[in-house]
C-alpha cells in the first residue's frame, strides 16, 4: 500500500519509519540533529517553500509534506486491517 505525501507524491507505508511534525522535529536536539547529519541529497522537499507542515523519514529518503503530521498518520493507520 501506499501513502501520499501531497503534491502527487507517494512512498510505500511499509518504508515509512517515522512522521514527525515539522515544529516538534525542528525545535527537537535530537530531531536537529538527525536532520543535520543526514545527507542533504536524501531531503527532498514537495511542499511550496514555507508550507512544510510534516517530516516523513523512509529507508529511502526524508520528505517534507505539505499535509500535517496527524493526517498522514489517519491516512497511514487505514487499510492496515486489510493488509493483515
Amino acid at each position: 500500500m501506499f501513502l501520499h505525501l501531497g503534491n502527487n507524491f507517494m512512498i510505500r507505508k511499509d518504508s515509512i519509519i517515522a512522521i514527525l511534525d515539522i515544529e516538534t522535529g525542528i525545535n527537537n536536539r535530537l530531531s536537529q540533529s538527525f536532520l543535520n547529519n543526514n545527507d542533504k541529497n536524501k531531503i527532498i522537499n514537495i511542499a511550496e517553500e514555507g508550507k512544510q507542515k510534516s517530516i516523513v523519514i523512509s529507508e529511502k529518503g526524508i520528505y517534507l509534506s505539505p499535509i500535517s503530521s496527524s493526517t498522514l498518520s489517519k491516512r497511514s493507520t487505514l487499510g492496515m486491517e486489510l493488509d493483515s
